[in-house]
């Protein structure tokens, strides 16, 4: 059994795909630029990696659709725009503040005022909570169990 491990340890390497990229930059500038955008633009796959540190297809693809567009000329705003109008504003670290994203950016506060307000009612309701009061026959009753003499009597 211990072989087996052994085994399944030194093959395990061989089947991962780390993908190494180098792309050729003409310009210092343009490769300053690509590395922004791909740092600035989120693995859709991943969801919480950007697209220099994912390893997924689509990561690949959209670095490499980045590549193109910053070595034919393109802007950083025309690689966001051509991204987010293919992607959506989810591929933005930070989504422009719009009807559509208003979920994003207003979700955790109205999460947040729901939890407080839930707490409030909660700790209200708790205080407006009567005791229940014993009755004398059911004091008596514990008091003959524990054997104490009735002191009301």
């Amino acid at each position: 059994m211990r072989w087996a491990w052994l085994l399944m340890l030194l093959i395990m390497p061989l089947f991962s795909q780390a993908a190494i990229e180098a792309n050729q930059f003409d310009d210092p500038v343009k490769e300053a630029r690509y590395k922004k955008l791909v740092a600035e633009l989120r693995c859709l796959v991943c969801q919480n990696q950007n697209l220099a540190d994912s390893n997924a297809e689509l990561a690949q693809d959209m670095r490499r659709k980045t590549y193109e567009m910053v070595q034919s000329g393109a802007s950083s705003d025309d690689v966001v725009q051509y991204m987010v109008k293919r992607y959506g504003d989810f591929v933005l670290y930070r989504p422009p503040f719009r009807f559509g994203t208003l979920i994003l950016w207003l979700g955790p506060f109205v999460i947040l005022a729901g939890g407080v307000v839930m707490l409030l009612l909660f700790i209200r309701r708790r205080g407006k909570q009567t005791d229940n009061k014993i009755s004398d026959n059911d004091l008596q009753r514990a008091r003959a169990l524990l054997g104490e003499e009735d002191t009301n009597s």
